[in-house]
């Protein structure tokens, strides 16, 4: 038998290859419950789980002293099919390049080459299988059902400026403006407990056990034996015959790691934590993407914020998705967006672009009185390192998460030109045609001060934690090439 930590967006796939053909007997354990939550399908709904403590665990990183001290959200999906269940949706794989870095850097099997025949497999590409894709796969990739005037207006925008066009951002290139598609179908979310965990749930090897949190791995010795957890109350161990499976994400994958022994000595001594493996790489190398977003008001009364203020206008909305699963309850985070190169010297795209048609006031479920939409943008290969660390050896008790947004000088000078590149793009007469004004930033953040100040009092997370179990074949990565600690 196999115990799986976190029926998230990694351990409902495990599960259900585990669980195929009946060879493993496989216990899939989750803190959080069941999706039943209407919003979690609705695709829109991501506005709503997104500050919802019943399906989110809401975390938050310490004060960052690069986003003027400012407490930054971690939203982590706290629910069956993990942050699937509770994300933008968008569908959108690393850049090739990314992989085969991966690979050279001692890592065989993780190039490009080596994991595009799995996005395939897993894939049910709504335009059909091509070199690229696959059909019939169980995770649905699907498209916007009908074309939206201010995404539109962007991406004429966007190729204007010199971004060519791209139909497809998980294609040969990536490197363009477009559509996103995502991970939806006919109208409804495509988790991973939908996609992967729900047509193998009847499988009698197969035991699903929600509401039950995991304090530690049980070890023998160096070895894992099991799994302690915390249900109704009440202490309880799963025991594995073969191995243990730890997929709780960027956050709680080192956490739980820690509480139970594996981490840095120094650390879990000082919460009188016996030591298994003194590794100082577990909860190190923290990496998030940060975004700066610009509230641009309409001049038109096409945006989510103008169909949110009219009851004639929502009832419609609803009806519409009711009958035909379109309208905006049927969209995701980014209708449009794009990746581009700060500078023409770049091999592959430094930034992504990100168009929503609403606006709101940093992070919050309402929206803004006025016509607004909002087009923000990354950096997608941060060189800022944070970490994560326990704070005792209470199993319930939050992390401590220090992502050091902007702490290496590289980060804010790409931020600054991404900035640059938007201004760009928003005064191309495609998207200047439509826009009332800039309402944030605002024209007065125009020298390279003003903007690097705009982004350290406005950025915030993209939702993108990464790199605390470091994969690698030295001596102090957190797992080998093969994911075994």
């Amino acid at each position: 038998m196999g115990s799986g930590l976190a029926a998230g967006s990694a351990g409902c796939v495990l599960a259900e290859r585990l669980s195929a053909g009946g060879k493993y007997r496989v216990v899939l354990l989750e803190a959080g419950g069941k999706d039943r939550n209407p919003w979690i399908h609705i695709p829109l709904g991501y506005g709503r789980t997104m500050f919802d403590k019943r399906v989110n665990w809401m975390f938050e990183t310490e004060p960052e002293p690069g986003l003027d001290k400012r407490k930054i959200k971690q939203p982590r999906g706290k629910v069956l099919g993990g942050s699937s269940s509770i994300n933008g949706l968008l569908y959108v794989r690393g850049q090739p390049e990314d992989y085969d870095h991966w690979r050279d850097l001692g890592n065989p099997g993780w190039g490009f080459a080596d994991v595009l025949p799995y996005f395939k497999k897993s894939e049910d590409q709504v335009r059909g299988a091509d070199v690229w894709h696959g059909a019939g796969g169980p995770l649905a990739v699907g498209d916007l059902p009908e074309p939206h005037p201010v995404a539109e207006a962007f991406i004429a925008a966007g190729v204007s400026v010199g971004i060519p066009y791209t139909r497809d951002f998980n294609g040969e290139h990536q490197e363009g403006v477009g559509y996103y598609q995502a991970t939806a179908r006919r109208g409804l979310r495509c988790s991973a407990r939908v996609a992967f965990l729900r047509p193998a749930r009847r499988r009698a090897n197969l035991r699903v056990i929600t509401d039950a949190h995991a304090t530690r791995i049980l070890f023998d010795g160096v070895r894992a034996r099991g799994v302690a957890y915390r249900a109704d109350s009440n202490e309880r161990q799963v025991l594995a015959a073969k191995e243990v499976i730890l997929a709780a994400g960027a956050l709680q994958s080192p956490q739980l790691l820690q509480l139970s022994g594996i981490g840095p000595a120094e650390l879990l001594r000082k919460h009188g934590i016996a030591v298994v493996s003194d590794r100082k790489s577990v909860g190190a190398n923290l990496q998030d993407h940060l975004q700066a977003r610009f509230i641009l008001e309409c001049k038109h009364k096409i945006t989510l914020n103008d169909d949110m203020r009219s009851f004639t206008r929502m009832a419609r909305a609803g009806l519409n998705y009711a009958l035909f699963r379109k309208g905006p309850l049927g969209w995701w985070a980014g209708l449009a967006g794009g990746f581009a190169r700060t500078r023409p010297e770049l091999d592959r795209p430094d930034v992504q672009l990100l168009l929503m048609p609403f606006s709101t006031e940093r992070v919050d479920p309402k929206l803004h009185t006025f016509s607004g939409f909002t087009l923000s943008m990354c950096k997608l290969r941060p060189q800022s390192r944070g970490s994560l660390r326990i704070r005792s050896a209470d199993p319930l008790a939050a992390p401590a998460i220090q992502v050091n947004y902007l702490a290496d000088p590289r980060d804010l000078e790409t931020m600054i030109a991404g900035v640059k590149l938007m201004r760009k793009i928003t005064a191309a007469p495609a998207l200047a045609s439509i826009i009332a004004c800039e309402r944030d930033p605002g024209p007065q953040c125009a020298s390279d001060e003003d903007i690097a100040a705009f982004v350290r009092a406005k950025g915030i997370s993209v939702y993108h934690p990464v790199g605390t179990c470091r994969m690698g074949p030295e001596a102090d990565a957190v797992v080998d090439p093969e994911l075994r600690v």
